[in-house]
């Protein structure tokens, strides 16, 4: 994993750095998807089925965790997780 820091401009701008910008190409669609302070950015020439998994695994991640910070899960024990998980 790669990380660096970049600033946004006051026209919401952002400077990818060269090190994150190998294998992306000038005027390259990209795909932006914002969950609360997170954005994730992917080449939208990249949008095949794993992206929609990524995508819906995302939306189901965010949600339980919302659950999870209001008190509104569910518990359940082991006996029964893979049946429970089935129904996902």
């Amino acid at each position: 994993m790669e990380i660096e820091i970049t600033k946004l401009s006051s026209k919401g701008q952002i400077v990818i750095p060269i090190s994150m910008r190998k294998g992306f190409d000038e005027g390259e669609k990209i795909v932006l998807i914002k969950a609360d302070d997170k954005i994730i950015l992917k080449k939208a020439s990249k949008m095949d089925e794993q992206f929609s998994e990524d995508i819906e695994f995302a939306r189901r991640t965010e949600e339980a965790r919302k659950r999870i910070e209001t008190g509104k899960y569910i518990s359940v024990d082991s006996k029964n997780l893979v049946e429970e998980m089935m129904k996902w």
